[in-house]
Formats: structure tokens, C-alpha cells, sequence
């Protein structure tokens, strides 16, 4: 097995077991590494009684309290590197990310030679639905503002349903990742792409979540508008 899913949780018991199901249910196959930050409402348990049903196929990190999105997927990737998985995903566990685009996502770097695969919200074919404008606002605003200070040729700098190639992972310094918010996916594709790599984005549909709640907050958004400066000039 080559593919890895992995998906950081925080309250996620609405949604965790339908998003594990759905994935194992793919053509493809494809394993799933839950990073849960002690969730307080058992979303770890429901993992652990799950993994008895895809033994060797779903793994679990708990760890103690909320520490971030970036950093639970720094332990994602350094767990999925030691295993040697050639592909490791990142995926919201709301289905937000419909889970069959992960395929779409595979044949981008498994067939077409890219490096990383960005599902994109920003370009043709690419939307959104049951959002509130604001939030479209704010979200396409941000990939615009990414761009016009980086020149990376990605439109939606801030997605989180991504592809790598192992070897991407690799060939960047994890420990040196400084965002923990929403502006670590800004810095992963930047890092990627100033090391050479090479970034395609899919055309997906991300719908709002129906279950559970968004973990935005707005020190979540100052990190994006200011940090972009910082990493801009310091890698």
C-alpha cells in the first residue's frame, strides 16, 4: 500500500465514521491516518472501535489538546514518511472534501508527473457552495493577496485537499514549518514550489460543512495576512 489519507480531528463525532467508510469504500485503495487532538467528544474513541473492522488499514494519533491544524499534519507526514507511503494526502473530515476526488488528486501526480496536486476552488471548473459570501470573500481574497505578494502560480493558495509525492515531504525541512494555522497550507505549497517541485491545481467542488463546526477563528486569519510577509523574506 503506497496512498495515505490523513485527517486531523477536533470534535468530528458527527462526521468521522461516515468520512472513514466513505474513503475505504473507493475504487482505489487508500489507508487513513486520524491525527485527533483529544477530542472531548470521542471522535478518537469511535477511530480506535473502528480500526477493529480496517485492521491495518486505519491508524490513530492522539494527542493531548488542541495544538493546530499544521502541526497535526507535521505528525502526519513524519508518520506517513517513516512507513514510506509514496503518496500522502491531506483531508478535512467534514466532506468538505468529497472523498471521490482523492482519485482525481492520485492520477495528477501517479500518471501525469506533477509533484504536488492542489484540489482548487479558484479555477475553471472549481467551486463552492452554502457558503456565506463573506466567507467566499475572505477565502478568495486571501489566495489573491498570496499571489500578489509571493508569484506562486497556485489560485487557491489556501486549500486543504492536497497530494504529495513523498519525496516533496522529504525535500522540505518540517521542523522549520512556522504557520499552525490555515496559513500552513499557504506555507507547504510556497516551500514546495520555491524548492522546484511542481504544482497542478484539480478542479473540485468544496461544499460547506452540514455536520460539527468550523474551527476558524480570527487569529487563524491574522496569521495568513501577516505571516505571508515573514515567510516571503525568510525562506
Amino acid at each position: 500500500m503506497n496512498k495515505i489519507v490523513i485527517i486531523p480531528t477536533f470534535n468530528e463525532i458527527e462526521n468521522i465514521e461516515k468520512i472513514i467508510r466513505s474513503v475505504f469504500s473507493l475504487p482505489e485503495q487508500f489507508h487513513i491516518l486520524i491525527v485527533d487532538d483529544g477530542s472531548p467528544d470521542g471522535t478518537g474513541n469511535v477511530v480506535k472501535q473502528l480500526q477493529q473492522t480496517f485492521k491495518d488499514q486505519l491508524f490513530l494519533i492522539e494527542r493531548s489538546g488542541k495544538q493546530g491544524l499544521g502541526t497535526a499534519y507535521i505528525a502526519g507526514f513524519k508518520w506517513s514518511i517513516e512507513r514510506k507511503y509514496d503518496y500522502i494526502f491531506e483531508m478535512d473530515a467534514d466532506f468538505s472534501h468529497n472523498p471521490a476526488d482523492l482519485i482525481r488528486l492520485y492520477k495528477s501526480v501517479h500518471e501525469d508527473g506533477n509533484d504536488v496536486s492542489i484540489g482548487s476552488r479558484y479555477i475553471k471548473s472549481g467551486k463552492v457552495e452554502n457558503w456565506p459570501l463573506n466567507r467566499v470573500f475572505i477565502s478568495y481574497g486571501a489566495s489573491l493577496y498570496v499571489r500578489m505578494i509571493t508569484f506562486m502560480p497556485v489560485k487557491d493558495c489556501t486549500a486543504g485537499f492536497v497530494c504529495y509525492k513523498r519525496n516533496v515531504l522529504e525535500n522540505i525541512n518540517l521542523d522549520n514549518i512556522r504557520f499552525i494555522g490555515y496559513a500552513f497550507q499557504i506555507e507547504m505549497k510556497y516551500r514546495a514550489w520555491r524548492k522546484g517541485f511542481k504544482l497542478k491545481e484539480i478542479p473540485i467542488t468544496f461544499i460547506d460543512r452540514k455536520e460539527g463546526h468550523s474551527k476558524m477563528t480570527k487569529g487563524i486569519v491574522k496569521e495568513a495576512i501577516f505571516g505571508v510577509w515573514k515567510m516571503k523574506f525568510s525562506i
